[in-house]
């Protein structure tokens, strides 16, 4: 992989946008990248890496896209990091946006825009550059298979971090262990081992189980066989219990199947005995039944009989009703009138009594005149009602006038104590308001780093979950996968087994005289029988269908697990490794404090409408005032005015009232007359109407009465049946009929008669005996179904503990194996001399290549002095297989790396991670890596350790790779010509590119 640009906006202590080209830096193989402390050196190789990875290496990693923003940056620039670089042949452009919290377009506040990610690629025929996607899942996995590497690998060989390999080169077996295993991925390796031990526990349980299996169906075979089967004394793993155990069983079968002839014999008596028992109590109950219905049928006509006249009374009653019917709307139209006749003569009297003497008795015509005379003289009176009318109107307002003059004196004196006040009161409100609106200022802007937190903490939350759902799937998947192998297992042996019988299957289906059709004689003397543990057809495809249901609930196992860890990388790239309880803390504090601020705020609204309700107090209060004061001077006249009006009238009612107190007395008194004498006369007409009314029907009653038959009306309304009484009688009637005719149609059968004059069954002896024929059957079938059950479970018995028998050899076998491969892996068998695990083994090899590509980088670096070799030998109850010591050539031996100087740490820690860098390069693909970065240390070197080492990475020239130094220290500007410098100020930092000549 070789870089060629870097472009960086807004990112870490650059505030602006920044470009390093990494193409004339590279031209020289040896470049310098330097500046003071805290200008933001190591931030250009956290550019590189987060472009790649979207994450930065190591401890300065937070998987917050806020952290990575500049804090030089202005409110509107975004910021972005774009890297060119060649990998595989293609040359690619990649452009990362972490999130950002950017101004609104609209209104104040800020809102958060999600991270987002380009990849592009050059292509030279055209020479343009093609989208290929702007998934953050699609580009993770292009580049990491491009690299070849994980960004752990990456940053360990291509961002040389400083400190990083003095530690690995002092750290025990153990650290060293889980480095390599990071770099080289030997999980797998790890996996194979839990794997294996895995497997021996299981076969072992299985063959216990299987022991324990054959010893429980021996005892059921035991049990089935009701004492009639003996065991042999003895243990699972004793020889000759699978032989003693079929021996019993045969025993136990053969005489369950006599029995089971015994028992069928008898049920085939019982059988006959109960169908003639059956029979005979038949014919009793038939001949019973109708004995019973003969005399049932007896007792009815005798009841019928003695009901024969009040049948003949209901009948003539209901003639009588229906001749009475006729007279019916005659009788309700006389009832209505006399009704009617005696409600007016009732209204009539009522009317009468409330009218004075000398008017009680005249009559209609006399009353309604009197009525008449009595109107007009109150429609005389209607001029002098209207002038009490407005007497009062006039009395009303005058004394109004009184109330509103007092009413504008407080007016206009409530108005100047309150103006007087008013100063004081519009500087309180004044200053509440400015502090109100001070803490709503200060609440927006909290609500902005509460909104950013919130999300940060939704997000964190929704990690944990999907880790937690994540481990649970892989679980699961791990699961079904070993399911669908055991199933797949399940239906090969299956299908083993019925391919060595499938000649008996054939052989099933041959009739003599028709060719076989195998070889096609039609003569088959001597056809293949099936053997005990057969496999048919549809036991294999069931198992094949078994098998395939496993392996579909493993696939979508498998895609669910994968979609989790999807979704959880989604979530921890947008929350980051902050502890959740840490993210809920910083939350509340910010909810206190933006809860406060709200507070103070809440009170602005109110404090302004408070100041805005008080200038319009005042306002109002002004207006009042001389409202008032026009008022009052606007009032004398209007007074005057009523006072000579009021004397006019009431000097025109006294005349009017005469010696009633009011006009309004008088006027009520000659409206309740006219009343009285209209409904009197109103009554006497509607008195007379009715009385005619009566008289007609009575005329009409008496007519209806003598055609129907009656001597009176009286008597026909006597005969009148109403609904109910009908509808009783009617069904009366119609029961009787209803029972005459049922009683004569039984009497009329003749097996009914005939049956009647036999003599009683007796039913009771018949049902006796069929209830101990019937008893005596279920005894024999009951037998027969126990012995014929007894049959086939020894049957089915004896089969499964043939089968466990023929299974349990295998498994025995498989388990041996098993168990030696797990110890051997895990380290704890005999033949494994250093008594190393799996993935020791592994990392010991790797270590020895990374041994031996270091040292021929460290033989230059120390002018031949010092060489890595990698050991076997166990460190205590360590980790063995994975020491590292140095050989001193001059004295010999062979020593720790840890009693190396501070400056013979440094370069022997940079030819290992130079060493490293080649093996991991190679373990990834063979991807060429042709840029690399190392970061500090060189300031620990003497000038002439200097120049060595400086040989050695120059030399790596000589594979077409450049190398990157970060360094501060003065020495190393005068030897390196290509030079990045970044230079801090209070606006951010910048990177200024140049080459010392």
């Amino acid at each position: 992989m070789r870089l060629h640009r870097l472009d960086i906006t807004a990112f870490g202590p650059f505030g602006g946008s920044q470009t390093v080209d990494f193409d004339a830096l590279s031209s020289a193989g040896l470049f310098l990248l330097h500046g003071p402390t805290g200008a933001g050196k190591t931030s250009v190789l956290d550019a590189v890496c987060y472009a790649l990875y979207g994450s930065v290496p190591g401890a300065r990693q937070s998987g917050q896209g806020t952290t990575l923003r500049s804090d030089h940056a202005a409110a509107d620039t975004r910021t972005e990091v774009t890297l060119d670089f060649t990998v595989a042949g293609r040359r690619l452009e990649i452009t990362r946006q972490p999130p950002w919290e950017r101004p609104k377009k609209r209104g104040t506040g800020t809102t958060l825009d999600k991270a987002q990610s380009r990849l592009r690629e050059y292509d030279p025929a055209t020479g343009v550059w093609k989208d290929l996607s702007r998934s953050h899942q699609e580009i993770g996995e292009e580049i990491t298979q491009l690299l070849g590497m994980s960004r752990e690998q990456f940053c360990q060989v291509v961002l040389l971090p400083q400190g990083d390999f003095a530690r690995f080169l002092r750290a025990d077996a153990e650290a060293r262990g889980r480095l390599l295993g990071r770099l080289f991925d030997t999980r797998r390796f790890a996996e194979v081992e839990k794997h294996l031990a895995e497997r021996r526990r299981a076969t072992e349980a299985r063959v216990r189980e299987g022991d324990a299996a054959l010893l429980a169906d021996a005892h059921r075979m035991q049990q089935a066989a009701g004492g009639a089967m003996e065991l042999p004394n003895l243990a699972p793993g004793d020889p000759g219990l699978a032989q003693a155990v079929l021996t019993a069983a045969a025993v136990a079968r053969s005489t369950a199947r006599e029995q089971l002839t015994v028992a069928r014999c008898r049920l085939t008596v019982a059988e006959s005995a109960r169908a003639a028992a059956e029979r005979a109590l038949e014919e009793a109950r038939e001949q019973a039944r109708l004995q019973r219905r003969f005399a049932e049928a007896q007792e009815r006509a005798a009841r019928l009989a003695e009901r024969a006249g009040a049948h003949r009374q209901a009948q003539e009653r209901m003639e009588r009703g229906r001749k009475a019917e006729t007279v019916a709307p005659a009788l309700e139209l006389r009832e209505a009138a006399d009704a009617e006749h005696r409600a007016a003569a009732a209204a009539e009297a009522r009317a009468r009594a409330l009218l004075p003497e000398d008017l009680a008795g005249a009559g209609a015509a006399g009353l309604a005149a009197a009525a008449r005379r009595a109107a007009e003289e109150l429609g005389g009176l209607e001029a002098a009602r209207r002038a009490e009318q407005r007497l009062a109107e006039v009395v009303a307002e005058r004394a109004e006038t009184d109330r509103q003059q007092r009413a504008d004196e407080e007016v206009l004196q409530e108005a100047e104590g309150w103006l007087a006040e008013w100063e004081t009161v519009r500087s309180a409100l004044q200053a509440r308001v400015d502090t109100a609106q001070e803490a709503a200022t200060r609440a927006e802007q909290l609500a902005v780093r509460h909104e950013s937190a919130r999300q940060r903490l939704t997000a964190a939350r929704r990690r944990d979950e999907l880790a937690e759902a994540t481990e649970q799937a892989r679980r699961r998947a791990l699961a079904s996968a070993q399911e669908a192998l055991r199933t797949k297992e399940h239906w090969l042996r299956l299908k083993e087994q019925r391919l060595n019988g499938i000649a008996a299957e054939l052989a099933a289906h041959l009739v003599d005289g028709e060719p076989c059709a195998v070889c096609g004689a039609t003569e088959h003397p001597a056809p293949a029988r099936r053997v005990a543990g057969h496999v048919d057809r549809e036991t294999e495809e069931r198992a094949l269908t078994d098998h395939q249901a496993a392996d579909e609930r493993r696939a979508e196992d498998e895609r669910r697990l994968g979609a989790l860890r999807e979704a959880l990388a989604a979530a921890t790239a947008e929350a980051g490794e902050t502890p959740t309880g840490q993210l809920a803390e910083e939350l509340e504090e910010l909810e206190a404090e933006l809860e406060k601020a709200r507070r103070d705020a809440a009170e602005l609204h109110t404090a302004r409408q408070e100041l805005r309700a008080a200038e319009e107090e005042r306002e109002r209060r002004l207006a009042d005032r001389r409202r008032a004061e026009v008022r009052a001077a606007s009032r004398l006249a209007r007074k005057e005015s009523l006072d000579h009006e009021k004397a006019a009238l009431e000097a025109e009612l006294a005349e009017a009232r005469g010696t009633a107190d009011s006009v309004a007395a008088r006027a009520a008194q000659l409206e309740r007359r006219v009343a009285l004498l209209t409904d009197a006369a109103d009554a006497a007409r509607a008195a007379e109407e009715s009385a005619e009314r009566l008289k007609d029907a009575d005329g009409r009653l008496a007519e209806a009465a003598f055609r129907a038959g009656f001597d009176t009306p009286q008597a026909a309304a006597a005969a009148l049946l109403d609904d109910a009484a009908r509808r009783e009688l009617q069904q009366r009637l119609d029961a009787w009929q209803t029972e005459e005719a049922a009683v004569r149609a039984v009497l009329a059968e003749a097996g009914t008669a005939a049956a009647g004059r036999r003599p009683p069954v007796d039913l009771a002896a018949a049902e006796a005996a069929a209830a101990a024929a019937d008893r005596r059957l279920r005894e024999a079938v009951s037998a027969r179904d126990a012995a014929a059950r007894r049959c086939a479970e020894l049957d089915r018995l004896s089969a499964r503990v043939a089968a466990g028998i023929r299974r349990l050899a295998p498994l025995r076998e498989e388990h041996g194996r098993v168990a030696r491969l797990a110890a051997l892996t895990a380290g704890t068998s005999a033949d494994n001399a250093h008594r190393m695990r799996l993935e020791s083994y592994v990392l010991a090899a790797r270590l020895e290549q990374v041994a031996a590509a270091a040292t021929v980088r460290l033989r230059r670096m120390s002018s031949g002095r010092y060489t890595l070799v990698h050991s076997d030998d166990r460190a205590g109850r360590g980790r063995s297989g994975l020491g590292l010591h140095v050989v001193d050539a001059w004295t010999g031996r062979e020593r720790d790396t840890a009693t190396l100087s501070g400056g013979e740490t440094f370069f022997a820690s940079l030819a290992l991670a130079l060493g490293l860098a080649d093996v991991v390069t190679d373990e990834a693909g063979g991807v060429r890596l042709d840029t690399l970065f190392i970061d500090e240390g060189f300031g620990s070197l003497d000038d002439q350790t200097l120049d060595e080492v400086l040989d050695v990475l120059d030399s790596l020239r000589e594979r077409d790779r450049s190398v990157g130094i970060v360094s501060h220290v003065p020495d190393l500007r005068r030897r390196i010509h290509a030079q990045l410098e970044v230079v801090k100020g209070r606006s951010g930092s910048v990177v200024r590119q140049r080459t010392v000549v």
